[in-house]
């Protein structure tokens, strides 16, 4: 008898003590499709379902995920053993099938994650849980690239004719858009596009839960206000993305409380750099003036990224004149680090006028409203910051489901983006973002202005195979700063993240930005 009153006991505190997690961000996951879009946010949410070879712990090193262990037996074979007694959410067994089809699917053309798929090589079965790895040139940072690569259930995929990522850019419906079968610790229960998503704990992962989440609720809350007092009020717990100016007020707020650190992630402006003719603009003489240097240079003279820091930041901004996400990627070197040229709007204007624009010229700005901290807010200020050199920009500002299909159709000439994630190493933005674009591999996938720089193109084409370490640090800094000598993107900042919360609530932040919700203990309501 007393033995069931203890279990009594324990059952009903371990009801009070499991908790939901209640939370929200300014903008929606763009796709339950995990190869679909690589956006990190969506990333983050579908990595609650979907899992790979090898995980990240809490200090972002890699380790053991769907893989045990694994061997490089020489620079062009990578072999794993995988996790045995693995179930993905149907019941059905994980084994080196879904591995292969997974990293195939991966590789097709509708997938934002192309290039990565194809930077690991091609998969084959060894047996049931061993696959190995066949490279045709050698990847410095194979397992990096592993890592942004989710393992989908091959029967799944092939019952419910999802084989293919969906083709996100050009509106496809797929089923795999808004349903899930992944092996990961939490299971989606039900997708509403725009209003709700649920998650509920799975009972049979092969991982160790070390937080107390047993149901996930997110909502996209795209108005600021309404997302704070959200967050004042109660319903919800959480929230990734509080505006920088409500920060302090949250700060001395007892029953909230605020968690921060940079994020791995750049902020910067690309151009059309590939037209004679502008798609959105009106030039003098009807030409692309992005394509003329001294105009290039000139937008980037009469930026003030400490205004922008100060003003519209809030001051959680680390304005740069990188061009990597992470200082890391330039091995921390101040000459790739440091602002290229000063503001200096008379220097500015001189430049426009050697360049035949004395009177300026207009042209459309693409920018998210719903993506990065403050993006539209950014746009606006830039806008008339060049509006000081006579540049007249119209801010066309949308929400991520719109704005990055736009970019990926290459239907823009000039654009307000952000790139990052967990690689610090500049291969993560040198091939996908920088490279001249090829569709056959995916280099260049989200080189949105069609850049073409055959000096930076060599550099960091023999960067991104070069094993030697030292020969690929001088290969890596020669192409940083061939690209930024051209100013072929103009830099602004690197976010600094700061998450709010109720108080009470125990969650790791990491500079990925990324919400790992096994490892959240939510307070007891």
């Amino acid at each position: 008898m007393k033995w069931l009153v203890w279990m009594a006991a324990a059952l009903a505190a371990g009801m009070v003590h499991a908790q939901n997690l209640r939370w929200a961000s300014q903008g929606d996951l763009q796709t339950a499709d995990p190869h679909s879009q690589n956006e990190s946010m969506t990333n983050m949410i579908n990595g609650q379902v979907y899992e790979k070879l090898v995980r990240r712990d809490k200090t972002m090193a890699i380790g053991p995920g769907l893989a045990t262990a694994w061997s490089n037996p020489d620079p062009l074979t990578w072999r794993f053993k995988l996790r045995p007694k693995v179930k993905f959410h149907d019941g059905a067994d994980f084994t080196a099938d879904d591995v292969v089809f997974s990293i195939l699917r991966a590789r097709e053309p509708t997938s934002n994650v192309r290039q990565y798929g194809m930077a690991v090589g091609l998969p084959r079965k060894i047996d049931a849980l061993t696959v190995e790895f066949k490279l045709e040139r050698p990847n410095p940072i194979f397992l990096q690239h592993l890592d942004l690569l989710w393992i989908m259930n091959k029967a799944w995929a092939e019952k419910h004719r999802v084989t293919k990522p969906q083709d996100f850019k050009n509106k496809e419906e797929s089923f795999a858009a808004v349903n899930a079968n992944g092996t990961g610790p939490y299971i989606l229960v039900s997708r509403q596009p725009g209003v709700k998503t649920v998650y509920r704990r799975n009972p049979a992962w092969w991982g160790r839960f070390e937080g107390n989440v047993q149901e996930i609720v997110f909502t996209p809350i795209g108005n600021d206000a309404t997302r704070l007092a959200a967050l004042m009020s109660g319903e919800v717990d959480f929230v990734l993305d509080p505006a920088p100016r409500d920060v302090p007020r949250l700060r001395q707020m007892k029953n909230l409380q605020v968690i921060d650190g940079p994020e791995n992630r750049l902020i910067f402006i690309g151009m059309d750099q590939s037209r004679d003719k502008l798609l959105y603009g009106k030039v003098p003489g009807d030409k692309n003036p992005f394509k003329d240097i001294r105009v290039r240079r000139a937008m980037y003279q009469a930026i003030d990224v400490e205004g922008i820091r100060s003003k519209i930041m809030s001051g959680l901004a680390l304005p740069t004149g990188g061009i990597t996400p992470s200082p890391l990627g330039a091995y921390k070197d101040p000459a790739l680090e440091a602002r290229l040229f000063p503001y200096d709007l008379n220097a500015a204007r001189q430049l426009m006028a050697e360049a035949g624009y004395p009177e300026g010229f207009e042209v459309t700005l693409d920018c998210p409203n719903n993506r990065y901290i403050n993006d539209e807010e950014i746009c606006i200020v830039l806008a008339q910051m060049w509006a000081q050199i006579k540049i007249k920009v119209r801010v066309f500002a949308q929400p991520r489901a719109l704005v990055f299909p736009k970019l990926e159709r290459l239907d823009t000439s000039l654009y307000l983006y952000g790139w990052g994630g967990a690689i610090t190493d500049a291969e993560t933005i040198l091939t996908p973002v920088y490279r001249k674009m090829n569709p056959s591999d995916g280099t260049g996938s989200n080189n949105f202005g069609l850049v073409v720089n055959d000096k930076f193109e060599a550099l960091a084409a023999q960067s991104s195979v070069e094993p030697d370490a030292t020969k690929r640090e001088a290969l890596v800094k020669a192409a940083l700063a061939e690209y930024r000598q051209q100013v072929h993107t103009l830099p602004l900042h690197r976010q600094v993240i700061p998450w709010a919360a109720r108080a009470g609530l125990q969650a790791v932040h990491r500079p990925d930005n990324w919400l790992e919700v096994s490892w959240v203990t939510v307070p007891a309501r």
